[in-house]
């Protein structure tokens, strides 16, 4: 059977029976259920497969991830460019258009394969919309990075914007792809996009440093009260210890290394420092307090990054379901 009268399943049969069974088993493991079976099948009644099919199907499958690669580094226009070099312009076009009927590329995926740094450099005198709009697509590692970079006031302004975003129109996105288009790809085959959102926001300031955090809500307690409110709600703060009840205190301080636990605490709200101690066996209370007066003065950053750790460990705990975080509104449990 030549391989141009292969339907989709039947190439996809055939590249995993290439591939072999390792290979293969990994592969299945990212497929939908239904997918494994329809492959299963296929893979099941194929009889035989000529070396030439083989070779054609594998062929196939290393120019679309090509494609993919390229439309990924610089757009669909720069794809097509590198194909046609190295395919021709027919062929190029086919891969093309076979790529981009499933493919959804999002929207300054260029520079979501770029160093933080350097997109700060194009971005940071741009309108706070702007920023907010791109860091809104971005990771919230890259945006956090990005956001903790920007000044003071730009922060607040950005953080308020992204969390205020609701629906971007895709001319909107061109244009400001049009001005970046020297050093940032054209995405093409945008649809209207949610973007940015509280929850957005509470991404990325779940994972900024704290002083840019503390920062951030403080100037949005000021100018948006409500606003900080919902954004609080979501997040969690070392402060929001309180908030925990002892049995979830005690898992967490199970997690927590004692050398962290002492530097946290050092520069800790008395009442904080208490909740935790209380929690913690008399003999150890004793030893992180020695620890807490020999260690001296020390820097705001090494104590935020402590309590940052702590921070981190307790999110991870309420997303395994280990604890119960309260946020309001239904966390109740009733007995």
């Amino acid at each position: 059977m030549a391989n141009a009268e292969l339907t989709g399943v039947q190439k996809a049969a055939v590249l995993l029976i290439t591939l072999g069974p390792e290979k293969s088993a990994s592969i299945f493991k990212h497929l939908k259920e239904e997918e494994i079976e329809e492959l299963t099948l296929e893979i099941a009644n194929t009889r035989s497969i000529s070396p030439q099919e083989k070779e054609d199907v594998l062929n196939e499958f290393y120019q679309v991830c090509l494609a993919q690669q390229y439309i990924a580094e610089g757009g669909i226009g720069y794809a097509k460019e590198l194909l046609e070099k190295a395919l021709g312009e027919q062929k190029a076009q086919d891969v093309i258009t076979k790529l981009t009927a499933s493919l959804q590329v999002r929207p300054f995926e260029f520079i979501r394969k770029t160093d933080p740094s350097q997109v700060l450099n194009f971005i940071q005198d741009e309108h706070p919309q702007t920023i907010a709009m791109i860091l809104s697509y971005l990771s919230p590692a890259q945006s956090a990075m990005i956001l903790g970079a920007l000044t003071p006031e730009k922060q607040a302004d950005v953080a308020k914007r992204i969390a205020m975003m609701d629906r971007t129109s895709p001319d909107v996105i061109k244009e400001v792809e049009r001005v970046l288009e020297r050093k940032l790809a054209s995405l093409l085959n945008q649809d209207y996009t949610i973007v940015g959102g509280v929850d957005a926001i509470v991404d990325i300031l779940n994972t900024v440093d704290r002083g840019t955090e503390k920062h951030i809500m403080e100037s949005l307690e000021i100018e948006q009260p409500e606003l900080a409110d919902e954004i609080r709600k979501k997040m969690f703060v070392f402060e929001d210890i309180l908030s925990l009840d002892d049995r979830a205190i005690q898992r967490v301080l199970r997690d927590v290394d004692n050398g962290d636990l002492a530097l946290a605490l050092k520069g800790a709200a008395e009442e904080v420092q208490n909740v935790i101690l209380n929690n913690l066996s008399k003999r150890l209370a004793v030893m992180i307090k020695e620890d807490m007066e020999y260690m001296g003065p020390v820097r705001m950053k090494d104590v935020e990054d402590a309590q940052q750790k702590i921070v981190n460990i307790i999110r991870k705990l309420e997303d395994s379901a280990e604890i119960v975080i309260s946020r309001g509104g239904g966390d109740e449990i009733i007995v």
